[in-house]
């Protein structure tokens, strides 16, 4: 943080950051803690791991969006963002939001979240930029769903729609955010 962050700026990121961490740990215990209960819960030890690394991925990317950000509307868009990326992974795994998860049309839906990670990256998580990136995903997140539909029979097609509808609209909420932060007198990171 700089001295320029909103002075209550730093109470909401370590509140954000206990509920993010604390809130992952909870999320990687409920599966061995429903196991405990009911045999329809079945996890093995690569379903733990494999869970834990995307929590934890998460955390991190929250981490370094919680270091540059210097207004709440960056900090929201950011958390919005990676809530989003985090659930379309978790459930293309889980269930596959075209047929099956291991049905090849599935892997286009994470095509978005490489690119949104990769122009992360490219533009230096500068606000400006990101809104034009968000508005770029949710761009290619309206063409894969497409793509997907003409891919694949239709009865898949509510969960495509389902899916892209909500993600294009996060992506969209996420980059007015990041607009919002761009335009606020404190500056950019």
């Amino acid at each position: 943080m700089t001295s320029d962050t909103l002075p209550d700026a730093t109470h909401w990121i370590r509140l954000l950051r206990s509920l993010a961490w604390g809130g992952a740990a909870a999320l990687l215990l409920l599966p061995w803690v429903a196991m405990q209960f009911t045999a329809d819960v079945v996890w093995t030890a690569f379903d733990f791991a494999l869970f834990g690394a995307m929590l934890l991925t998460a955390c991190l990317a929250f981490e370094a969006m919680a270091r540059v950000a210097r207004v709440p509307a960056y900090l929201a868009a950011s958390v919005i963002a990676i809530g989003a990326a985090f659930l379309l992974v978790w459930a293309n795994l889980a269930v596959g939001i075209v047929g099956e998860p291991e049905d090849p049309a599935n892997l286009l839906f994470m095509g978005v979240l490489v690119m949104g990670g990769v122009g992360a990256l490219l533009v230096r998580l500068q606000p400006r930029r990101m809104a034009r990136l968000l508005v770029a995903m949710a761009l290619a997140q309206m063409a894969v769903g497409a793509i997907a539909l003409l891919m694949q029979a239709h009865e898949s097609a509510v969960s495509v729609l389902a899916v892209t509808g909500l993600c294009t609209a996060i992506w969209l909420l996420s980059s007015a955010l990041f607009r919002k932060a761009a335009r606020s007198p404190i500056g950019a990171p």
